[in-house]
């Protein structure tokens, strides 16, 4: 065969793959992540790029526009729900707005481990969740990142009691659940958007937030936070969200590639955490801040949240038979 026949052969074979993967409708999707470089949000989104590079032949990519630069996370929902966006990588409380039930998972003392949250996630409540969501919110969670438990941050002092939170401004997102949670335990949290959060911190118009240490080093709070407390109120779960229009636009199999690679993206992040969080703990540290763990087992802290707050939103997340199917499938008793 001469090299004229095989040049031609390869250019034959070559447009055959790029048909069958639809190149002419090659896209390059935008996925907006609410944190910075170096934490999970970010860990994830490349995995799910890698991924739907490699199952798609390179027909389709995306790229990450990382620190809230696509919208602040609450409103990436919106944008999504609409079409205009294509992706976002966002903590699960800035869903729960849209879709109450999936508020399931940020109650206070529910998810107990990477474990649980991988269970849960995974399995076949987790597709409720994905089902609901496409349902309330115009949205489809294809991907799951695990960020660690959200340790309280302060920059006045060491807190291992709820008795020493009493003068502290804590920020939380706005969200109900984590809102009561800081009343349940004796103080008016201040609701802020996440964009706003590192400038209120520097300012001292708050003294302290709660985040994972991923997060916390991501996002570079060790510049005004000193004090960590260990609590584990919330382990932080933060969905990979593909607007469901856009989802609907593509072929069975594109839609197919893309399930698949976030659940590649969701096994890489579980890996992430469990090689990298306490590495990061050491680094904060080392960047001087001081890691308290609260008195008691947490005990106090645990007994206040769920009996103030778990029955507040039984009927906002669809009940308390809602509750209690999550509690069954992690092994735990239900609630009367």
């Amino acid at each position: 065969m001469s090299f004229y026949s095989k040049a031609l052969r390869s250019v034959a074979a070559a447009a055959v793959l790029a048909l069958s993967f639809g190149v002419a409708d090659a896209k390059e999707f935008k996925i907006a992540v609410g944190d910075g470089a170096g934490g999970t949000q970010e860990a994830l989104g490349l995995a799910f790029v890698k991924a739907l590079e490699a199952k798609t032949g390179g027909a389709h990519s995306a790229k990450l526009f990382l620190n809230g630069q696509l919208g602040d996370e609450q409103d990436t929902v919106g944008a999504a729900a609409t079409g205009t966006l294509d992706f976002s990588i966002l903590a699960i409380n800035n869903i729960t707005p849209f879709s109450p039930s999936v508020g399931t998972l940020t109650l206070p003392y529910v998810i107990l481990s990477l474990e649980d949250a991988e269970k849960i996630t995974q399995g076949e409540i987790g597709q409720q969740m994905v089902n609901k969501t496409v349902e309330d919110a115009g949205v489809r969670i294809i991907g799951w990142a695990y960020s660690g438990f959200r340790v309280l941050t302060n920059s006045k002092h060491p807190v291992s009691s709820v008795a020493d939170l009493k003068d502290l401004v804590v920020r939380t997102p706005k969200n109900e659940i984590m809102i009561e949670t800081y009343k349940s335990w004796g103080i008016n949290p201040t609701p802020m958007a996440w964009s706003e959060t590192f400038a209120a911190l520097q300012q001292q118009v708050v003294d302290g937030q709660d985040n994972p240490y991923m997060t916390v080093n991501a996002m570079k709070f060790y510049e005004v936070q000193k004090y960590a407390t260990n609590i584990r109120y919330i382990f932080s779960i933060e969905p990979l969200i593909v607007s469901e229009q856009v989802f609907q636009s593509l072929t069975p199999e594109e839609q197919q590639q893309v399930l698949d690679a976030g659940k590649e993206a969701t096994a890489a992040s579980g890996q992430f955490l469990r090689d990298q969080e306490a590495r990061i703990k050491e680094e904060l540290v080392a960047k001087g801040m001081e890691i308290t763990d609260p008195a008691d087992g947490e005990k106090e802290f645990i007994e206040l949240a769920t009996t103030a707050v778990w029955p507040k939103f039984y009927d906002t997340i669809g009940g308390k038979d809602v509750l209690n199917n999550v509690l069954a499938a992690l092994g735990r008793p239900a609630v009367e």
